[in-house]
């Protein structure tokens, strides 16, 4: 999948010349499902293959895609379809997931055989809603239960305390008094 230029300074990695990176922001932090934008600058005689590969601790080193600028993308399985790739070196990654944390490298490499490489690292971490839901459906369970017993309490005490039936009781309990004098 290709793109146009992207203008986008978070995260941004510079190739330039002594390959080091000049972002002022070497890290982008996202959570999960959300579209990402590794930047980086170039400059290069001529038309350089552009690669990009991710070191994860779980995966170890994995390719993610090559490209040559005007041409298409040789891009791996794992990322086909969540993969945008820009002339100016970029990198777009759809719906991201706890997975593609790790260092992702960008290579520049001149048809020379020269070559630039800069490191941008990617956070993404997840969103715990599951937990927020729980403590809701629990709270929601408490005021029922609370509402149950309340309910039940009100009960229990007007059939255990009637007050007709008690000024009835106690009128024939006086007049009872008055009948045996």
């Amino acid at each position: 999948m290709r793109g146009e230029d992207p203008r986008h300074p978070a995260g941004a990695a510079r190739l330039l010349g002594g390959c080091r990176p000049l972002s002022a922001e070497p890290a982008i932090n996202a959570t999960v499902q959300e579209d990402i934008l590794l930047s980086v600058d170039y400059m290069c005689h001529g038309v350089p293959t552009i690669g990009v590969e991710v070191h994860t601790p779980n995966w170890g080193v994995q390719k993610i895609v090559e490209w040559k600028p005007g041409t298409p993308a040789n891009v791996s399985q794992s990322h086909r379809e969540r993969v945008c790739t820009f002339d100016n070196g970029s990198l777009q990654l759809f719906s991201v997931g706890v997975r593609d944390s790790g260092y992702y490298t960008a290579t520049v490499t001149e048809h020379l055989g020269s070559s630039q490489s800069g490191t941008i690292l990617l956070h993404v971490s997840e969103i715990r809603y599951e937990d927020l839901h729980f403590v809701a459906v629990f709270f929601a369970l408490l005021a029922a239960v609370a509402v149950v017993l309340i309910s039940l309490m009100w009960v229990c005490n007007q059939c255990a305390y009637n007050p007709q039936e008690v000024e009835q009781s106690t009128t024939e309990e006086i007049e009872m008094k008055d009948v045996e004098c």
